[in-house]
């Protein structure tokens, strides 16, 4: 089986026998899987009225469990955006009923983030739609080799964890 990544090798391999070209083939493939996985996650989370900033924000608060809330500084931890970026999106979501914000009862001055009803059907909702994307991504592959897959890119990724 062949794909667009082993012609733009043999061509680069015709022009630069010199080079190891290892790499490109690494990473030329996880560039264009990155790139239908996002077209993938823009279809899911279109589907559900949401932008992708939007579900990092409430998936973050999901996954904190019941009562489904965070401190703007922990928030800002879990999707690495600024301060001043995570306020603007807050304040949208609870503009869309999404969020609440809570005073935070062990600190007088802050407050707490908390996902409301609506904003967990919304990313609940979400999810699922991008785990079949994903996993329509993934199709081709054994169970066995998606968990060989997994393994194989952890020890890449880890050094930016």
């Amino acid at each position: 089986m062949q794909d667009d990544v082993d012609e733009l090798v043999e061509a680069w391999a015709r022009e630069r026998p010199d080079l190891d070209l290892a790499p490109v083939e690494v990473f030329s493939r996880i560039t264009r899987l990155a790139r239908h996985l996002d077209l993938a996650r823009r279809r899911a989370f279109t589907e559900h009225r949401m932008e992708t900033w939007e579900f990092d924000v409430l998936a973050a608060l999901r996954r904190a469990g019941t009562p489904y809330e965070l401190s703007p500084g922990r928030l800002l931890r879990e999707t690495l955006v600024t301060s001043g970026t995570m306020t603007n999106r807050v304040d949208r979501l609870a503009g869309r009923g999404l969020v609440e914000r809570l005073p935070d009862p062990d600190d007088r001055r802050g407050v707490l983030v908390r996902l409301t009803p609506e904003g967990k059907e919304a990313v609940d909702g979400a999810f699922e739609a991008l785990l079949a994307a994903e996993a329509e991504l993934l199709a081709d592959l054994s169970p066995r080799d998606r968990d060989r897959l997994a393994r194989l890119l952890r020890p890449l990724l880890a050094p930016f964890s």
